[in-house]
């Protein structure tokens, strides 16, 4: 199974314009080299780390949890720009891996019960045109069927809560040879949930996952070996653990918290 060794910029990638060129640290890449267990992105807001990331995916041409391929999704209509402007070197071309924003979990869910309810649906109704589903929308009920036959899942979806949700499906997901890209995957989860993720991405990149996550937990940063990208330099450059703004703010806090209060 293939890894992805670096991400590099074509000739003719825009330097001045709107988003993503108006980004400094996308204006100014030029190279970043992966790791074949997990590279971070970390960053302050805005500071371009998710954007490659999403960059990355669709020049990848990972598949999201969603039934539509990302480059469908039109929230990433921008990155799909900068996705035609990178190179992706491999040892191995592969497809397999994920791509998912916390962000946006719930509705690829949402999308991905409709859309299994929609085909099984279709696949009854050729073996038996008759049949009808279980429930139909009422008069004047603004909602297709198969948001209904999906129902039940979505209850099941619900009796849990988000961040053990979202936790069962990374740890369903990542998994195995391929190539996962998470954003912020920390947003849903607790400091011992992150604790329990990171057993997980250990265990993963043993199994032959290769990893690369935008992030700002400190908790996720930990993670020992693992590569380090700052974005908060203009090019974003390799950084130590010990060295990372976020984590040198979060001690300071946990210290004194009442003197921080007073900066």
């Amino acid at each position: 199974m293939g890894h992805l060794l670096s991400v590099t910029k074509k000739p003719g990638m825009p330097t001045e314009g709107a988003f993503p060129w108006s980004v400094p640290a996308v204006r100014a890449f030029e190279r970043l080299e992966l790791s074949p267990g997990v590279t971070f992105f970390v960053g302050e807001n805005g500071s371009g780390k998710s954007t490659l990331l999403e960059a990355i995916a669709l020049a990848a041409e990972i598949p999201g949890l969603a039934p539509a391929p990302p480059e469908a999704d039109v929230t990433l209509a921008k990155q799909l720009e900068l996705a035609r402007y990178l190179r992706l070197a491999w040892t191995a071309r592969s497809r397999r891996g994920l791509y998912l924003r916390a962000e946006s979990y719930y509705l690829a869910l949402h999308a991905q019960a409709r859309n299994e309810a929609r085909v099984l649906r279709e696949r009854v109704q050729a073996e038996n045109p008759a049949w009808m589903p279980a429930r139909v929308p009422l008069p004047g009920e603004a909602v297709h069927v198969d948001e209904l036959s999906a129902e039940p899942y979505f209850a099941a979806m619900d009796a849990r809560s988000h961040g053990e949700s979202f936790l069962g499906t990374l740890e369903r997901k990542v998994s195995g040879p391929g190539l996962y890209l998470l954003d912020e995957p920390e947003s849903p989860l607790s400091p011992k949930r992150q604790i329990t993720l990171l057993k997980h991405l250990r265990a993963a990149v043993r199994g032959g996952s290769q990893i690369v996550i935008a992030t700002h937990s400190p908790i996720l940063l930990a993670l020992p070996g693992a590569k380090i990208v700052s974005f908060d330099t203009v090019p974003p450059s390799v950084v130590a653990y010990e060295d990372l703004e976020h984590v040198k703010v979060v001690r300071d806090f946990l210290r004194d918290p009442a003197a921080a209060l007073e900066e």
